[in-house]
């Protein structure tokens, strides 16, 4: 691995930190002195506006005029909030602390300075749980695991077979005749998949939320409380909770059966006919062996070499593309119900405007390089893929189960005295100036 060690860690962390300070409040002070949430520090004509806002669901107190003082803080009784637990189709209230009672704290006012940071944390948080299970089923491993795990692989190669699509052999061969062209593949599954998930959060996340905020001005915002995209920020915490749910479902498919990538078939150790049968096929690992471009997140003794299904390399594709191809546009541009921009006047076909053709190439071109990258690698099968695109769906289906932890995520702010900041949305996603996207409906502009 060599520099690509610390280069390719340093490169998670230079994105973190960028994302934070491209997602940081602007226009607003965290220090002592103004330490009103919504508090800009200008006057222009929206202060009372933004002074107006909810706070967590509440009014914000009224100031006198001319007062620079923070607002008193809430009574006793405010100090506890209700949240929903949905089980199956019950529905139950808890009640956990509000820890608003702590937004003037230091770290309270660091986190509604870069607010970010709570992304910095929740990806920490979902990346490193998932990782220590791989690890732990790594360093647990016994030999009988890996015999499973190859039976297993032989098993889908007889499947694949039955059905017909067997093309793993012959992909990975196309690409072997073209070096140079293999090198660009290797380097595409080692070192994309994490750093351009990072990326994606980091770019919808500002997107979403950060051109949103109705209590400032971002750049690229327009000039009134309405404004920013398209897309609010409740579509950036359900992709978030995608990804998440895909890792949960990921490690119990791959801890309660284990299967082997196709490269680890060819290894000329293992005895007997699964040995021989392996073998046979003639995958080359061409990401991990001499002339390879190993990475360091998939090179360590920590890493479960048998957690092949499902592939979260495409899984993770898959989210980012569909939610690149489906995300909310503005609209620059007001036309008449049943008009478009383009039309084929023949047929009477609505054509999408560039922004939105675009965003569906980028979306379908992404998970398609990345489904190309893990089987000409001999990383994954096509059907791994394929159980890959189920997570992915289970976990765009039914990631709000994961909103039955925001009850400990409330007593563990407690406990550490943190208020974390809520963002400040539009209004629903595709609201913007009263009127949705014409790409949305095909040039047919309704207002709400």
């Amino acid at each position: 691995m060599g520099a690509g060690a610390v280069l390719e860690p340093l490169l998670v962390v230079v994105l973190l930190v960028g994302g934070t300070w491209i997602n940081r409040t602007m226009g607003r002070t965290w220090g002592s002195g103004s330490t009103d949430a919504f508090d800009s520090g200008s006057s222009t004509p929206t202060t009372s506006i933004k002074n107006s806002l909810l706070l967590n669901g509440r009014p914000a107190p009224p100031r006198s005029p001319g007062s620079s003082r923070s607002p008193s803080p809430r009574p006793l009784e405010n100090q506890w909030r209700q949240r929903q637990i949905s089980l199956l189709n019950s529905t139950f209230t808890v009640t956990t602390p509000d820890t608003a009672v702590y937004r003037e704290r230091l770290l309270s006012r660091l986190l509604q300075k870069f607010p970010f940071l709570v992304e910095c944390w929740y990806w920490a948080l979902v990346y490193w749980t998932y990782q220590l299970g791989r690890a732990f089923t790594a360093v647990t491993l016994q030999e009988e695991t890996v015999d499973v795990a190859r039976q297993h692989a032989l098993q889908l190669i007889r499947l694949e077979k039955a059905i017909g699509f067997f093309w793993e052999v012959p992909i990975q061969q196309a690409f072997l005749r073209h070096p140079h062209v293999m090198t660009w593949v290797n380097r595409t599954y080692s070192f994309i998949h994490i750093p351009g998930t990072i990326a994606f959060l980091v770019g919808l996340y500002y997107y979403t939320t950060t051109r949103n905020r109705c209590d400032e001005s971002q750049p690229g915002t327009p000039t009134r409380v309405s404004g920013g995209s398209s897309a609010g920020p409740y579509l950036y915490q359900a992709r978030r909770r995608t990804l998440a749910m895909c890792n949960l479902l990921a490690f119990v498919i791959f801890t309660l059966w284990p299967c082997m990538p196709p490269r680890l078939l060819s290894d000329p150790n293992v005895e007997g006919p699964e040995g021989e049968l392996g073998r046979s096929y003639g995958f080359v690992d061409t990401v991990h062996g001499a002339n390879g471009t190993g990475s360091v997140w998939t090179q360590n003794r920590f890493c479960n070499q048998y957690a092949a299904m499902p592939s979260l390399h495409f899984g993770y594709s898959l989210t980012i593309g569909l939610t690149v191809m489906a995300i909310p546009l503005p609209s620059h541009r007001r036309q008449p119900i049943g008009r478009s921009r383009w039309c084929i006047r023949s047929l009477g076909i609505p054509m999408p405007s560039w922004r939105r053709l675009a965003c569906l190439v980028v979306g379908f071109a992404y998970p398609l390089m990345i489904l190309l990258a893990i089987v000409a690698t001999a990383n994954h099968f096509i059907v791994d893929a394929v159980a890959g695109a189920l997570v992915c769906g289970l976990g765009w289906r039914f990631n709000n189960i994961l909103l039955n932890l925001l009850p400990l995520e409330d007593y563990f702010l407690w406990l550490v005295q943190i208020h974390k900041p809520e963002p400040t949305a539009v209004g629903p996603i595709g609201e913007l100036d009263g009127w949705i996207d014409d790409d949305e409906l095909g040039g047919q502009i309704l207002p709400q």
